[in-house]
């Protein structure tokens, strides 16, 4: 077998980056135009075979396996190197119509779509706002404007596929002979070699930038929901269409309110004898601060409504409500002052020695309130 790893002087755990820049390298160095010479010529032919291999995912795990495609038919099966995929593209003519109506890609190709978070106050969500987002993209090379060359220079017909991105190969198995069609790994199967790549883009069309982008966040958006921002994705090889950014939303913890669905929860301590006697207290919402009236005689667990003030719908017009729910704080220090004063009112109320009820944990109870609240929370 051969050694394509050391043909490459990369280790056998390389990255499919790290043996593209090694043969890259190589070929730079070796290529027929740059070193004319019979060994340099033999050296090139053997870094193109070793990444004709390595490059391609299926041959090198045959490869690494002890299947060398290039070293001919063996004694079992399809012969090392011989694939069932290279049978099934010369019967049914996937290598053949790649040659023939195939022909050179394109340097251009569309780029990959990006995923961005955006973490969001719950206000924002409320009623939508504008941001800024600083994303990591690849975006177009301005020093060679995607071509991959350096200034002043182009591209030539590759010598290997004579500008068809193709090279054809004939295979012997037990079948016979079989001619299969492959990518030609010295021009990237578009048919050309650029003879100077870019300094700033290694001949890629592009480089990773920074750059901040201003998006508006509609109303109405909860966590896990993703916008979806089109053309500033990743810019593709040669630069090629921008695939999509996608923003996903992530609303933080809100200390007031807890949002379910389009409406908000939030609890609210009323003190013993606002609960008794009834009051109106300001409370704070996301439009400002409201009146609450809080109703004679309010057990803990009931709800007051704030109808409007929720959450803006983010499909359809209006927005959610605004729930409180009341908890009576009753008094753990009392002076003798006030003690005496509740005793008053005990023996008013005839309630000096209380025997104490069960409730029936039905609705309407406060076994029933409480737990209605909790769940709601």
């Amino acid at each position: 077998m051969n050694d394509y790893y050391a043909d490459l002087g990369v280790a056998r755990d390389a990255t499919a980056d790290e043996i593209k820049k090694a043969y890259r390298r190589a070929a730079r160095k070796l290529h027929p135009d740059v070193n004319p010479g019979p060994e340099a010529e033999e050296q090139f032919k053997k870094v193109s075979q070793a990444y004709d291999v390595l490059s391609d995912a299926e041959k090198k795990r045959n490869y690494d396996m002890g299947a060398d495609p290039y070293a001919g038919a063996g004694a079992s099966g399809f012969g090392q190197g011989f694939s069932f995929s290279d049978v099934m593209d010369a019967f049914f003519g996937a290598g053949a119509g790649q040659a023939q109506g195939g022909g050179p890609r394109s340097r251009q190709a569309r780029g990959q779509d990006a995923l961005v978070r955006l973490d969001l106050d719950l206000a924002d969500a409320v009623f939508g706002a504008e941001k800024e987002l600083t994303v990591d993209t690849a975006v177009g090379c301005s020093t060679c404007h995607g071509a991959g060359t350096q200034p002043g220079t182009g591209t030539r017909t590759c010598d290997v596929c004579q500008g068809s991105g193709h090279i054809q190969q004939v295979q012997r198995s037990f079948l016979g002979q079989v001619m299969t069609s492959r990518p030609c790994v010295n021009c990237q199967a578009t048919g050309q070699v650029i003879e100077a790549p870019c300094y700033e883009c290694s001949g890629d069309g592009r480089v990773r930038s920074r750059r901040t982008l201003t998006i508006r966040v509609p109303a109405g958006v909860d966590t896990g929901t993703r916008i979806q921002l089109a053309g500033e994705g990743e810019v593709g090889p040669g630069n090629g269409p921008a695939g999509d950014l996608y923003v996903e939303v992530a609303v933080r913890r809100d200390q007031r309110f807890q949002r379910q669905g389009d409406d908000l929860h939030a609890t609210l301590e009323v003190p013993m004898t606002a609960a008794a006697l009834g009051a109106t207290v300001p409370f704070e919402t996301f439009d400002g601060v409201s009146e609450l009236d809080v109703r004679r005689g309010i057990q803990s667990g009931e709800q007051i409504l704030l109808r409007g003030l929720g959450v803006t719908h983010l499909r359809g017009s209006g927005r959610g409500d605004i729930i409180v729910h009341a908890m009576v704080a009753t008094p753990t220090k009392l002076t003798s002052e006030q003690e005496d004063l509740l005793r008053q009112l005990a023996a008013l109320r005839d309630e000096e020695k209380p025997t104490g009820q069960v409730a029936n944990p039905t609705e309407g109870s406060l076994f029933g309130k409480l737990r209605d609240a909790f769940k709601a929370r």
